[in-house]
């Protein structure tokens, strides 16, 4: 598994109204790159903070992107054939940066993170709200629905199994750091056959192929169980 799917497009063009932005604390545009996932005002519960994952391939966590530690090895990544079939961020260094700070000046609804797994980083996710972005338009989302977009960097790290062990991962983290979500989401391109496996493979379920401008998805769900309540 390469990736899943997300264009550059898929996670900023929603308008978020400004009386919702002020109920979140905003506090100005002048935030470090990694602000909004540890600001008061950010949207998805401090990302930042949420802690390692014990997982059977090693200890992983989520580092929010750092323009200029990170972006040169998130860019090789998304120059891999590979990735580049999904992602569509081909190109010099400037244009991963593009996107990414895209996100990191937002209001905090789409996280760009490095995941590290045992002090390497080895993968690239966007933790987003699902039910601020384009995605609502196209299929029924429900507040703090939380969706992620992700790639795994190296060939070595790929059809292993370590895709599916981190997406598990991470959506325990996602349900266990946001007690409103109720649901995990992901719309890969359903020609990405060994995403959506890596997905069924980490507990999610096939819900509906969804037409979104730039593909078509497999929208996949992971629903909060009875023993995650909080």
């Amino acid at each position: 598994m390469a990736s899943t799917d997300a264009g550059p497009d898929d996670t900023l063009d929603l308008h978020l109204p400004e009386e919702f932005v002020a109920l979140f604390g905003r506090e100005g545009n002048d935030r470090a790159e990694t602000e909004t996932a540890r600001a008061g005002d950010d949207l998805l519960d401090r990302v930042a903070d949420w802690g390692p994952a014990l997982t059977p391939v090693g200890v992983f966590h989520l580092a929010p992107v750092r323009v200029g530690q990170h972006v040169p090895l998130i860019s090789r990544w998304m120059n891999d054939p590979a990735v580049a079939a999904f992602w569509e961020l081909t190109g010099p260094e400037s244009v991963t940066e593009e996107h990414v700070r895209a996100q990191l000046a937002g209001d905090g609804r789409s996280v760009p993170c490095v995941g590290v797994l045992d002090g390497v980083p080895m993968s690239y996710w966007e933790i987003y709200r699902a039910d601020l972005d384009p995605l609502a338009r196209y299929c029924p989302v429900r507040p703090h629905d939380t969706g992620l977009h992700l790639l795994i960097g190296d060939v070595a790290d790929r059809g292993q199994g370590v895709g599916t062990t981190l997406i598990g991962a991470v959506a325990d983290l996602v349900l266990a750091r946001r007690p409103g979500c109720t649901r995990v989401l992901a719309e890969p391109d359903v020609r990405n056959t060994a995403s959506v496996a890596a997905f069924l493979g980490a507990g999610f379920r096939f819900s509906a192929e969804v037409d979104l401008p730039a593909k078509r998805a497999a929208l996949m769900i992971r629903d909060r169980t009875p023993c995650e309540l909080p």
